[in-house]
């Protein structure tokens, strides 16, 4: 199994960017909820809502393609931009990868 690196940064400005290990086949969401840090997840990251929605800044071709249903519960997500995936679904594939967390304080999932 090969360990990479993501770069969590968050748009509250109170908190600061981390690094961490992230293993071939694990997700974003899952390191996230593995160290503590707050990502909502209301389906339980099955890709069942859009309320992990992240974006990803580098590294998209180190992450599973995108399918038909992300899309649409992307579509549905707070402030969707073209580099924006569900943490659940952004599984690491091959590389280290750079994400954005939109801001978790004052969230109102779907």
């Amino acid at each position: 199994m090969n360990i990479f690196k993501v770069k969590i940064n968050f748009e509250e400005a109170d908190h600061e960017s981390v690094e961490l290990p992230i293993a071939e086949g694990e997700s974003v969401l899952d390191v996230c909820l593995e160290n503590g840090i707050e990502l909502q997840h209301n389906c339980g990251g099955v890709c069942g809502c859009s309320t992990c929605h992240i974006y990803v800044n580098k590294g998209m071709d180190n992450i599973q393609e995108i399918s038909d249903k992300e899309e649409d519960f992307i579509d549905r997500a707070v402030n969707p931009r073209i580099n924006s995936r569900l943490g659940c679904q952004c599984v690491i594939i091959d590389g280290d990868i750079e994400v954005t967390l939109p801001d978790q304080s004052g969230f109102m999932g779907h």
